[in-house]
C-alpha cells in the first residue's frame, strides 16, 4: 500500500483486519448459528503465493499446527546454541516475560499479565506442556477477538487534510519473501532462515538505517523459535534493552492470525508518535515460509533510489524419504504431550548416513519421551525401519 502511494497509485489507502475466533469457538460450544454474511462481488486479488504451510507428508506424522513445527525450530537452535534443556527453558522464560511486562502495560492485550520466568518456563495446572520444549506460556493464543487498521497516504496529502507534522509517522521502507523451498521439512536446516535475513536487511538498506539505529522492535513472537530465529538471523543479544516488542506478542497480547501485524504496526505508529525514533516490524507467515519487514520513523527518509532486498541462494530440497532403513540420527524433534499433561508421541526428523532425511516417530515408550525432554535429543543416534506405514526411529 505504501509502494501504491508513493507510487501515485492510490491517494488514500485502508489497511484493516480482524479476527473473531473467540466468538466464533463460544458459539460453537452454544450451538449459536451466527449471521456472519460474507459480502462484496468479484474475486479477491491474491497479493502473496496461496498455498498451504505443509505437505501430506509432514500431515502424515503431525506436522499440520504450529504448535508441533515450531518446536523443532526452537530445538534446532538450543542444540546449535549448546545450552542444555533445562539451562534453555530457563532462558525462553526470560526472554518471554519481558514481553508479558510490556502485554501488561497495554490496553488491548488479550492477557494482559506479567509473568516471571519461573512462571512461563515452569510446567503446571495452568501450564501444561503442549509440545517440547514449549508448556502453554510459550503459545499463541488465537481465540480472541481483535482487530486493528492503518491509513496509508502521502505527506502531502497528510497536510492538506490538516494533519500536523509532529502526529506524522513515515514508512521509510519494507521488504517481503519467502523461502526458496516452501515446505520446512524439506530445507537444508532447522536453525537458519536466509528469507527472514534478507527480508529484514531489504527493509534497513530501504531506510538507509542498520540495526543500531533502530530504537523500537516489533519481532513476530507466535512462539519464542520466530524471536529466537529473529535474533539468530540479526545477531542482536537476547538482553537487548531495547526489546524486542511493543505490543506485549502473540502469546500474551494476542495472536489473531496472521492479522497480529497490523496490531504491531499499530502499535509501533503510536510508539514512534509518542517517543520518536525508528521502530522495525517484522511478520511471518506459515513456518518460516514467509516474511516481511517495515521500518517506520518519526523522521521522513532520504531521497534515494529503490533498494531491492538482497537476492536469496537458489535453495535446493532435501531429498526426503517415505520409507526409511538404516542408522541415523536425529536433526530436531519434538514431544507432544497429552491434555493431562503426559508425554503422548514424538515427532522426529532424522537423517540416514547416507544424508537423506526422514520423518518418524519412536516407539511410545514414556521413559524414552521424557528423556528426550530431559536431555539432548539432536545427534542422538538409532534406527529407522519402515512399518506400518510409517517411519519408526529407535535410539540406541
Amino acid at each position: 500500500m505504501a509502494e501504491a502511494v508513493a507510487g501515485g497509485d492510490v491517494r488514500v489507502g485502508l489497511v484493516a483486519g480482524s479476527n473473531h475466533m473467540a466468538t466464533l469457538a463460544r458459539a460453537r460450544k452454544e450451538k449459536v448459528r451466527l449471521d456472519w454474511r460474507a459480502g462484496g462481488e468479484g474475486e479477491p486479488e491474491r497479493l502473496v503465493e496461496d498455498r498451504w504451510g505443509t505437505s501430506e507428508r509432514e500431515q502424515a506424522y503431525g506436522l499440520q499446527l504450529p504448535i508441533f513445527i515450531y518446536p523443532l525450530y526452537e530445538n534446532a537452535l538450543r542444540a546449535r546454541r549448546g545450552t542444555s534443556p533445562v539451562e534453555h527453558s530457563q532462558a525462553l522464560g526470560r526472554l518471554m516475560s519481558r514481553f508479558t511486562e510490556v502485554a501488561a502495560k497495554n490496553p488491548h492485550a488479550w492477557y494482559p499479565t506479567f509473568r516471571t520466568p519461573a512462571e512461563i518456563a515452569t510446567p503446571g495446572p495452568d501450564n501444561r506442556m503442549v509440545a517440547s520444549p514449549y508448556p502453554k506460556y510459550m503459545n499463541a493464543v488465537m481465540m480472541t477477538d481483535q482487530a486493528a487498521a492503518l491509513i496509508v497516504t502521502s505527506a502531502g496529502t497528510a497536510r492538506e487534510l490538516g494533519i500536523a507534522d509532529d502526529r506524522l509517522v513515515h514508512w521509510r521502507g519494507g521488504a517481503a519473501m519467502h523461502e526458496r523451498v516452501w515446505y520446512a521439512t524439506e530445507r537444508s536446516d532447522f536453525h537458519s532462515c536466509p528469507a527472514l535475513a534478507a527480508a529484514t536487511a531489504g527493509a534497513l538498506g530501504a531506510a538507509g538505517l542498520d540495526l543500531s539505529g533502530i530504537d523500537h522492535f516489533d519481532f513476530y513472537s507466535c512462539f519464542p523459535s520466530a524471536v529466537g530465529m529473529a535474533l539468530e538471523m540479526t545477531g542482536l543479544d537476547p538482553e537487548d534493552p531495547r526489546g524486542f516488542t511493543v505490543t506485549g506478542g502473540l502469546p500474551y497480547a494476542g495472536g489473531p492470525g496472521n492479522s497480529y501485524t497490523l496490531h504491531s504496526a499499530a502499535t509501533m505508529v503510536d510508539r514512534v508518535r509518542e517517543h520518536g525514533g525508528n521502530g522495525l516490524v517484522t511478520g511471518l507467515g506459515w513456518y518460516f515460509t514467509k516474511h516481511t519487514a517495515t521500518v517506520l520513523s518519526n523522521e521522513p527518509g532520504p531521497a534515494r533510489a529503490d533498494v531491492r532486498a538482497p537476492e536469496l541462494p537458489p535453495g535446493t530440497a532435501v531429498t526426503v524419504l517415505d520409507e526409511a532403513e538404516g542408522a541415523g540420527e536425529i536433526e530436531t524433534y519434538t514431544v507432544v504431550y497429552d491434555r493431562e499433561g503426559a508425554p503422548d508421541r514424538s515427532i522426529v526428523v532424522g537423517r540416514l548416513a547416507t544424508g537423506e532425511r526422514f520423518l518418524a516417530h519412536t516407539p511410545a515408550d514414556r521413559d524414552l519421551l521424557e528423556a528426550l525432554v530431559e536431555h539432548e535429543g539432536v545427534g542422538r543416534a538409532g534406527r529407522v525401519r519402515f512399518a506400518d506405514g510409517q517411519n519408526l526411529f529407535t535410539p540406541s
